[in-house]
């Protein structure tokens, strides 16, 4: 028999009434009370052991992100959005500073294939960072370290029960975790008031989680949503997802979102990617699900994690804005580029 929980964070706003809590199904946390399974080690091994069909389109590709050298962008002044590669991006909003899933270096076995705009040393004055999951190209523990180290007064937001991943840290930064569908409370033990500038709250994403062999499923992931309370322009980074009902929901409870991050990469194959990525056609429709009004891709060029060639998401989506198939702007952003808000 299943043993289910609904947890939240109790400290925190809820957004909805009717929502009970993130399903806790058997000591694992579930996108719905239908639980999931795990995909088998087999079939993982299977597909890395398999051939890619892609694999000589793959290898033709010299598709490869563009960088421009920047390291001015955190001591300005003006709201602007850089990417820093993959679902890394710094932000000031309303004069907030923040940074999302800061992953910089090369990951384990999976070498960085973009440059940074500056160094990692550059990173400083940030206020607020946003981390999505745990996965490991979202949530790095060299990176992150080095951030909280060089902003020793940073807030960190994340999901349910992954404070740990802080190691050393958790004593003695201020971080604070959500469920879906919660506010975060962006003035506990800061004095800067950051909810008089921004609101910030953590949504659903249909993903999954596993850092270690024995660990599935025991931290949360999500997206999250912003609004600048000085002119209401909103945000919505969605992390991590597959594509579901979740980004209909979003719409009807927070309204469209005037910017979407959305993931477009490491969608093939799909036996493997289908309940973790959208492929671009996935990611265009939760755009138009959500009402969005700029669309800029994410999760995509800046690591080689599935079989699909690099530059197919920029492809397909150049495509369906030739084709006028998108219901908004389309907005790639090269690597330390200033996108000005």
């Amino acid at each position: 028999m299943s043993s289910i929980e609904y947890l939240s964070n109790p400290l925190l706003k809820n957004i909805r009434e009717d929502f009970k809590g993130n399903p806790f199904i058997n000591n694992c946390f579930e996108f719905s009370e239908n639980p999931s399974k795990p995909h088998n080690p087999l079939s993982i091994l299977k597909w890395q052991l398999s051939t890619n069909p892609q694999k000589e389109e793959k290898k033709k590709d010299k598709f490869r992100l563009k960088v421009i050298e920047n390291k001015t962008f955190m001591n300005d002044s003006k709201d602007m959005i850089v990417w820093l590669g993959h679902s890394s991006f710094f932000m000031r909003i309303n004069g907030v500073t923040l940074l999302t899933d800061p992953v910089l270096i090369d990951l384990p076995f999976v070498p960085r294939l973009a440059g940074l705009p500056c160094a990692i040393s550059d990173i400083k004055n940030i206020d607020i960072l946003l981390i999505s999951h745990g996965h490991r190209d979202h949530y790095d523990e060299t990176c992150v370290n080095k951030i909280i180290s060089q902003n020793p007064d940073i807030q960190i937001l994340m999901p349910l029960r992954i404070g740990e991943l802080l190691g050393r840290n958790q004593q003695k930064v201020n971080y604070q975790e959500a469920g879906w569908w919660q506010y975060f409370d962006l003035d506990k033990n800061s004095p800067k008031n950051f909810s008089n500038f921004l609101e910030i709250s953590f949504l659903p994403a249909k993903h999954w989680n596993r850092r270690g062999i024995l660990d599935y499923n025991q931290t949360l992931w999500g997206s999250f949503f912003i609004r600048n309370k000085q002119n209401n322009q909103t945000f919505y980074f969605a992390g991590d997802t597959a594509y579901d009902q979740h980004f209909t929901e979003i719409k009807t409870v927070m309204g469209a979102p005037d910017v979407c991050f959305m993931p477009v990469g490491a969608y093939k194959p799909a036996n493997i990617m289908c309940d973790a990525h959208t492929t671009p056609q996935e990611a265009l429709q939760a755009f138009h699900d959500l009402g969005g009004n700029t669309f800029i891709p994410m999760h995509y060029g800046t690591y080689d994690l599935a079989d699909e060639p690099l530059g197919e998401p920029v492809r397909l989506l150049k495509t369906f804005e030739d084709n006028k198939q998108i219901k908004g702007n389309l907005r790639f952003l090269d690597i330390g580029e200033e996108f000005l808000l």
